[in-house]
């Protein structure tokens, strides 16, 4: 069962946030203690917009890092601390952290591209997962977030640095380049939500 660190905040709308590669640039040998972690530009000033438009902003990360032993739950929480810290400089927070500590090998469910942690946050935080976002560089986030019906965003801060329209599988929704963008868009009404999706789809066409 995914882990999770943060208090419980009354709302029905959340944006999902992978932590690695959309909060903070990522490292291949995983990101060890809070001394290693390097905040994306402009992530943690859009992350504030996101709070004060009045969404909720939960994180939901792969960390097997845990599981396989590099580093402990106490590193993972000062890591943890250190972003929420540099999104409270702007005024915003993260309303709950949550964590997958298991390698693959385990075959938990909360392991993303499974949705184990969005459904956890749905039960915890009685989320509409249709109005909800998830915003994530590696496509196994887009599984995920197609798995439990979120509207998908691919950026391109972390794995990827293009992206073309290429046939996949599981394709995202929406790309754009950073999460400072992705935000921009998404305030803006060029990002909508599946429900919004939906909703558009069965209003009368005007004649005109």
């Amino acid at each position: 069962m995914a882990g999770d660190i943060g208090l419980h905040t009354l709302m029905t709308k959340a944006i999902f946030l992978d932590r690695d590669g959309v909060l903070n640039f990522d490292r291949a040998d995983f990101i060890h203690g809070p001394d290693e972690l390097v905040m994306i530009p402009g992530a943690a000033a859009a992350v504030s917009r996101l709070c004060m438009s009045g969404w909720q902003v939960l994180v939901a990360t792969n960390q097997s890092g845990i599981g396989r032993g590099l580093f402990a739950l106490q590193d993972l929480q000062a890591i943890n601390e250190k972003v929420e810290a540099a999104v409270g400089e702007y005024g915003g927070r993260i309303d709950r952290f949550y964590f997958c500590p298991h390698v693959p090998e385990d075959n938990c469910e909360c392991r993303k591209p499974k949705p184990g942690m969005l459904f956890q946050a749905a039960r915890d935080f009685g989320l509409d997962l249709s109005e909800c976002f998830l915003i994530g560089d590696r496509l196994t986030d887009i599984e995920t977030g197609l798995a439990a019906g979120v509207t998908t965003i691919l950026v391109l801060s972390g794995v990827f640095t293009d992206f073309t329209n290429e046939v996949l599988e599981y394709p995202p929704e929406y790309v754009a380049p950073t999460l400072e963008v992705a935000v921009d868009r998404l305030l803006r009404g060029e990002i909508i939500s599946r429900r919004n999706h939906q909703k558009a789809a069965h209003l009368p066409q005007s004649s005109y």
